[in-house]
């Protein structure tokens, strides 16, 4: 099932209806700032092991989730000084940041490091939908593993809608994932050039 979503001023009511089933365990496609993610509540066990299934994906790598702010990501990850300004100055924004997660986060969630991958897209609805959820949500690329994800929400239905609860029509997206950084150690590190631009780590 497809939800058209205005993506610029999201309809609370039809926010309300994805999250509705969000809290059921649902797993949907959305829209973020870059790619359309594949998410469910993070608390969503079942939601869970569904995306790693419909993304033959190895559990060995962990899944990212979103964040409604800074306040939200402080519940959910250690934030050193320099963390907490590097995520200040660039968020919302097209980055994925690795932290070292806090007894809050599922161990399902986490890598062999204790360690979690956390975003704020710059994106309406994706961060109304965690707002009105009050949970961060799962976000992975919508597609199968070692393909290219689906940037257009129609395609995503055609590929995907046997195996998800619900496509959220955010329109079209480019084909430009985030950018990775691990602000886990002493120094940020690029693990994947994205859409952000890393110019700034060398100033």
């Amino acid at each position: 099932m497809i939800i058209q979503i205005n993506p610029d001023h999201p309809q609370p009511r039809l926010v309300r209806r994805v999250v509705e089933s969000l809290a059921q365990g649902a797993v949907i496609s959305y829209p973020t700032d870059t790619v359309y993610g594949i998410g469910c509540d993070i608390f969503s066990k079942s939601g869970i092991e569904r995306i790693y299934q419909l993304k033959d994906r190895s559990r060995k790598k962990p899944l990212s989730f979103i964040c409604s702010d800074l306040k939200d990501i402080s519940r959910y990850a250690q934030l050193n000084d320099n963390a907490y300004r590097i995520m200040r100055k660039f968020l919302p924004g097209p980055y994925t940041f690795i932290l070292e997660a806090t007894k809050e986060v599922p161990r399902i969630m986490m890598s062999k490091r204790r360690t979690v991958g956390i975003r704020i897209p710059d994106n309406p609805i994706c961060l109304a939908l965690v707002k009105e959820l009050m949970h961060p949500i799962i976000t992975t690329s919508a597609n199968v593993s070692d393909t290219s994800p689906i940037c257009d929400p129609a395609d995503i239905d055609k590929s995907l809608g046997k195996v998800l609860d619900l496509v959220v029509d955010g329109g079209a997206l480019p084909n430009v994932p985030s950018t990775v950084i691990d602000l886990s150690g002493d120094m940020p590190y690029v693990v994947r050039e994205g859409k952000g631009p890393v110019d700034w780590l060398a100033a």
